[in-house]
């Protein structure tokens, strides 16, 4: 039997506005951020950037341990989605202020969908 790993998920009261805000302060996570937004979970497999698989994956983490994201693994799949409303509780307007300043100067524009769901 196999047994994986499960990903630590920081509970809202331990996100630290630092850490969000350093995990926002690149580019790629941003756009990740914007693809996201709308409250979907996605597979891995799905998020298109112009980064090696590798850089993709450490950025997801980056999200994950600050507490922007959770991931759920399922298989050998892994799923992420926007922790909106853990972040809107602990800190109140900071995500669409972002999200809306992001959109408006186009950070994170290269990151998106690819064309068709793959596995995660």
């Amino acid at each position: 039997m196999v047994v994986m790993k499960q990903a630590r998920h920081p509970e809202p009261d331990e996100m630290t506005l630092i850490e969000v805000m350093a995990a926002l302060s690149d580019p790629i996570r941003v756009g990740l951020a914007r693809v996201l937004a709308d409250g979907r979970e996605r597979g891995w497999g799905e998020l298109r950037a112009p980064v090696a698989k590798s850089t993709l994956s450490h950025h997801l983490r980056v999200l994950r341990d600050a507490g922007v994201t959770r991931t759920r693994q399922e298989g050998t799949r892994c799923f992420v989605k926007l922790r909106r409303s853990d972040l809107d509780a602990r800190f109140p307007g900071l995500l669409n202020a972002v999200l809306t300043a992001a959109h408006s100067d186009d950070v994170g524009d290269r990151v998106g969908l690819t064309d068709k769901p793959s596995a995660g």
